[in-house]
């Protein structure tokens, strides 16, 4: 989806959100940001372990048959 950006393509939607939201707020949008990204990885990581340990649990099961 964003391999055709680019590095001016960056710049362009950094400097976009700079004059949107001000100086001031970008702290605080990239704090939210960032941690909307931990807890997706989080999430992910998750069900990731999650589906792992079902699909041993079968795999186990399969085994004693």
């Amino acid at each position: 989806m964003f391999n055709n950006i680019g590095v001016p393509g960056l710049i362009l939607i950094l400097f976009l959100v700079l004059i949107i939201f001000g100086p001031k707020k970008l702290p605080e949008i990239g704090r939210a940001f960032g941690q909307t990204l931990k807890e997706f990885k989080k999430s992910t990581n998750e069900l990731t372990k999650d589906i792992t340990e079902e699909v041993a649990e079968v795999k186990d099961e399969i085994k004693k048959l």
